[in-house]
C-alpha cells in the first residue's frame, strides 16, 4: 500500500515572506499511518519546492500510488483540487482524498466543482485517515465507504453527494506522533534568524468563538498535550532535524496559564533556550494577565509574540467580538518589550466602515505603540464563518483563491480596492522605512540586534522580489499606480451555496466546550465570548 501526501503549491505573499514552512500536517497524518502500519508514504511539498503540475505529474506517474492525499486552506482549494485532478489522471486506480478546513464545510461545493474527488476528510485527519486507507488497502472501498466516519463522497449511482457521521475528536493527542522525517528540513528556513524552523503543536481547538475564526469550528472541542511530551518532540526537532526556531501553532497558546507555565519549565530545565528560541501568537488579555511571568517566558526562550491588537478603531474590536480596549493594546505591546520579547502588532483593515482617515490611525497607533513588527492584514471572511453569512451581500467577491488576507476582499464604502492596497502600503512603507533608519541598526545589541536586522533583512527580499502581498501578480508600483492595480479575480466563481449541513458537527462542538467550560477570573477579556480564560487549577 503506496501512500503519497502532497501539499499545494500556493503562494500569496503573506506570512512566507519570513520563511519556508513545514507542512505539519503531513507529519502527523504520515505519522499516524505509519504507527497504524502502513509505512510506504511519501510526502510531495509543492508549495516549498515551487513545483508546477507537471512535474508533480511525473513524480506521480513514476510512484503509482494507492492512495494521493492533499490538504487545503480556502486559499488553496484551487490549487489542491487541480493537483487531485492530475492525480486521478494519472494514477487512475488511486483512491483520491482532500482534508483541510475548507474541504471539511464546504464539502458539498468542493465535491460538485471536483469529481474527480474520491473523498473528504471532515476535521483532524489522523483517525479517519487511517480508517480510510485500512478500507482501502482491506478491498472495502468504495463498498463500505459509508461505514468511515468522519467522510463526504459522491454517490455516482444516486447522484447526490453523501457525508458519513462525524468522527469522534482524537483524545489523547499524546498518542500521536508525528513523523518530521518525511519533511527535506534543508528547505525550511526562518529567514530573519537564517535558522531551521518548524511548527509543532501543543493544543487544539479553542473554547471561544471569534466570528471570523475557522479554529473553534474546525477542531470543535479544545484539548492540549502533556507540556512534556511537547518539549519531547521539540528537542527531537533540534537534535535530529537541526531546528532552530519554532513557531506554536495553537491560536493561542497561553489560554492555559497552568499549562504554558508548565511547557516553558520544562523547555529551562532541559537547557534548550540555548539552543532553540520561539514565537507565539496570543491576545492582548494574556500578555496583561502574565506581566509578572514575562521575564520568565523570555528565559524559558520565547523571543516573538504576535498580538491580534485587530484594530485601532475601537468600532472594529467590537465588530470581531475581541472585547479589548485600545489602552490595552498599547500597554500589552510595552510590557513585551520591557521583557525583551519582540513583538508585531497585527491590524485587520478593509472593512465597510475603512477610509483614509481610519488607515491613517492605524499607522498612528502603530507609531506610537511602537512595536518591533506591525501587519496590516486584509479584511477576510472565510465563507463557512458566522461573519460570511451576517455580510450578505457585502460580498462581491467570491473567488477563493484571493482569500489570503493581502488582496481586499472586501470593498470599503468610500473607497475603492486598489485605495485601499495602496493606503496600506503607504502605512508599511513608512512604519519600516523609520525602523530601517533609527531603530533596527540602533536598538540593542547581539541578539536582539541581529533579529530585528533579519526581520528588515526578510521584507526587503520579499520587496524586491515583488512578492509582498501579491504586489508583482497584481502590478502595483506605487501610488502612481493604482488606476492599473488588477487583482485578477476569477468574475465566473459565484456565491457558493451555504455551506452543507453539520448538525452533528456542531452537537459535537458543544459538547466538547462543555467539557472545558472556562471560568472568569477578574478583569481579564477573551476574544470570542466575553469574560473567560481557561481554569488554572
Amino acid at each position: 500500500m503506496r501512500i503519497v501526501l502532497i501539499h499545494p503549491n500556493y503562494h500569496s505573499g503573506g506570512a512566507e515572506i519570513a520563511g519556508s514552512w513545514p507542512p505539519a500536517w503531513a507529519a502527523y497524518i504520515g505519522g499516524a499511518l505509519k504507527a497504524a502500519g502502513f509505512t510506504d508514504v511519501t510526502f510531495i511539498d509543492a508549495m516549498t519546492h515551487h513545483l508546477d503540475d507537471e512535474t508533480v505529474r511525473a513524480r506521480l506517474r513514476a510512484l503509482k500510488p494507492d492512495v494521493i492525499g492533499a490538504t487545503a486552506i480556502t486559499p488553496s482549494i484551487y490549487k489542491a483540487e487541480r493537483l487531485l485532478e492530475i492525480a486521478k489522471e494519472e494514477v487512475p486506480g488511486a483512491v483520491t482524498v482532500l482534508g483541510g478546513v475548507h474541504a471539511t464545510f464546504m464539502y458539498q461545493q468542493v465535491l460538485t466543482e471536483a469529481p474527480f474527488i474520491d473523498a473528504i476528510v471532515r476535521g483532524e485527519g489522523e483517525e479517519i485517515v487511517v480508517n480510510l486507507v485500512r478500507a482501502v488497502a482491506d478491498g472495502r472501498w468504495p463498498a463500505d465507504r459509508a461505514a468511515v466516519r468522519g467522510i463526504a463522497y459522491r454517490d455516482e449511482a444516486q447522484g447526490i453527494i453523501l457525508a458519513t457521521p462525524a468522527a469522534p475528536t482524537v483524545k489523547d493527542l499524546d498518542a500521536i506522533t508525528p513523523d518530521w522525517g518525511l519533511l527535506s528540513w534543508d528547505a525550511y528556513r526562518y529567514v530573519p534568524l537564517g535558522v531551521k524552523v518548524a511548527i509543532p503543536n501543543m493544543a487544539r481547538g479553542c473554547p471561544f468563538t471569534c466570528s471570523f475564526c475557522s479554529q473553534w469550528k474546525f477542531w470543535r472541542d479544545y484539548r492540549i498535550r502533556d507540556p512534556k511530551k511537547v518539549v519531547d518532540e521539540i528537542e527531537g526537532l533540534v537534535t535530529d532535524h537541526g531546528v532552530g526556531f519554532f513557531i506554536l501553532a495553537d491560536e493561542e497558546p497561553t489560554i492555559n496559564r497552568k499549562k504554558f507555565i508548565q511547557f516553558c519549565q520544562e523547555l529551562i530545565d532541559r537547557g534548550l533556550p540555548e539552543k532553540i528560541t520561539w514565537g507565539i501568537n496570543t491576545r492582548v488579555t494574556d500578555v496583561l494577565r502574565d506581566e509578572a511571568l514575562l521575564p520568565f517566558y523570555r528565559e524559558a526562550g520565547l523571543v516573538h509574540v504576535s498580538l491580534g491588537t485587530e484594530a485601532a478603531a475601537q468600532l472594529k474590536l467590537d465588530r470581531f467580538h475581541k472585547e479589548t480596549r485600545v489602552e490595552e493594546n498599547a500597554r500589552a505591546i510595552r510590557l513585551l518589550r520591557e521583557a525583551d520579547i519582540f513583538v508585531e502588532a497585527q491590524f485587520i483593515v478593509g472593512l465597510d466602515n475603512e477610509t483614509p482617515e481610519t488607515l491613517e490611525e492605524t499607522y498612528r497607533m502603530a507609531k506610537d505603540w511602537d512595536p518591533d513588527l506591525a501587519n496590516w492584514a486584509m479584511y477576510t471572511p472565510w465563507p463557512f464563518s458566522p461573519l460570511f453569512q451576517d455580510l450578505g451581500e457585502k460580498v462581491e467577491v467570491f473567488d477563493f483563491e484571493k482569500y489570503n488576507f493581502v488582496t481586499p476582499i472586501m470593498k470599503p464604502q468610500a473607497m475603492d480596492r486598489a485605495e485601499l492596497l495602496d493606503r496600506v502600503m503607504h502605512n508599511y512603507r513608512r512604519f519600516y522605512m523609520r525602523k530601517a533608519l533609527f531603530h533596527y541598526p540602533w536598538r540593542g545589541t547581539g541578539f536582539r540586534r541581529r533579529y530585528l536586522l533579519g526581520c528588515l533583512k526578510a521584507f526587503l527580499k520579499a520587496g524586491v522580489q515583488r512578492t509582498f502581498y501579491d504586489l508583482g501578480k497584481v502590478g502595483y508600483w506605487g501610488p502612481q499606480s493604482k488606476e492599473t492595480v488588477d487583482f485578477h479575480f476569477d468574475e465566473h466563481r459565484t456565491r457558493a451555496p451555504l455551506p452543507a449541513a453539520t448538525d452533528d458537527w456542531q452537537a459535537a462542538a458543544e459538547r466538547g466546550r462543555k467539557l472545558d467550560e472556562p471560568t472568569e477570573p477578574e478583569a481579564a477579556m477573551a476574544c470570542g465570548g466575553g469574560r473567560q480564560q481557561m481554569e488554572d487549577a
